[in-house]
């Protein structure tokens, strides 16, 4: 028997369930939309939801490319410089101690405070505040499961290699980053999804328009309630692909490097 006909009932049983799950939420919502009159300002049916969303394709799309962007850029200078820090502060206790309250406050900065003080300083016309919002999203998630990964190792196993005259290159790719791996990978898919909500939410004070936070709000603004939701699905979309690709690229790794 070949490899894949083994493997293809293991992923249907993966899909089949959620999908199915998510067709019965989806009947169950518009028929409680229907039988209970429930107003469109309050919740329009995920039917007239789709018929806003297929109708506005091409502008949900050109809305998800535009906070995907700033979410991306968020999600590659957050985790870098993240992951950067992590390993400075795994080798040196002083810098770890030193960075502890800066980044137990970037932790807690607030976006609906952040985001206009940036809009004024980079400018309204500007996608910098979006994405330095989004890195500052992801730089917390990512420093500190980096940083946990890195000292999982066990004295035990450095002191093994040391025994083998291994070096350090060496014990960093046989211990170090098998064991660190999985951490960061944890925090990227965290950070993968904080990137698009960050970035979205700091759509919604200010900035050029065309972004999914940008439409939503004006949709709304202008009572177009279905239209509005359907943004919501492409922000929706967008957070899945984004974690979608972190999951696929842990996997891509793992598959690289032995043991992580």
């Amino acid at each position: 028997m070949r490899p894949g006909s083994i493997a293809a009932p293991g992923v249907l049983r993966t899909v089949i369930p959620p999908v199915l799950l998510g067709l019965v939420a989806i009947l169950l919502w518009q028929g409680a939309v229907t039988y209970f009159a429930i107003k469109p300002f309050i919740l329009p049916g995920p039917f007239q939801i789709g018929e806003q969303f297929s109708a506005n394709l091409q502008n949900v799309a050109n809305g998800m490319l535009v906070t995907g962007r700033n979410a991306l850029i968020g999600l590659l200078i957050g985790s870098l410089l993240g992951i950067l820090a992590a390993i400075v502060a795994s080798v040196l206790r002083v810098a770890d101690e030193m960075a502890a309250p800066i980044i137990a406050a970037i932790a807690v900065v607030p976006i609906v405070a952040l985001a206009p003080v940036l809009y004024t300083m980079f400018g309204a016309g500007a996608e910098t505040a979006r994405q330095i919002v989004a890195g500052l999203a992801v730089f917390v998630p990512v420093y500190f499961n980096t940083l946990k990964g890195l000292r999982q190792v066990s004295p035990v196993h450095r002191d093994l290699m040391r025994s083998y005259a291994a070096s350090s290159r060496q014990a960093t790719r046989t211990v170090t980053l098998p064991t660190a791996l999985p951490y960061v990978f944890t925090g990227l898919r965290i950070a993968s999804s904080l990137a698009v909500i960050s970035a979205l939410i700091a759509e919604y004070f200010g900035g050029p328009v065309g972004g999914l936070g940008k439409s939503i709000t004006s949709s709304a603004s202008s009572s177009n309630y279905g239209l509005a939701w359907a943004y919501v699905l492409g922000s929706i979309l967008l957070g899945l692909l984004f974690y979608s690709a972190a999951l696929g690229l842990e996997k891509l790794v793992g598959r690289r490097i032995p043991g992580s």
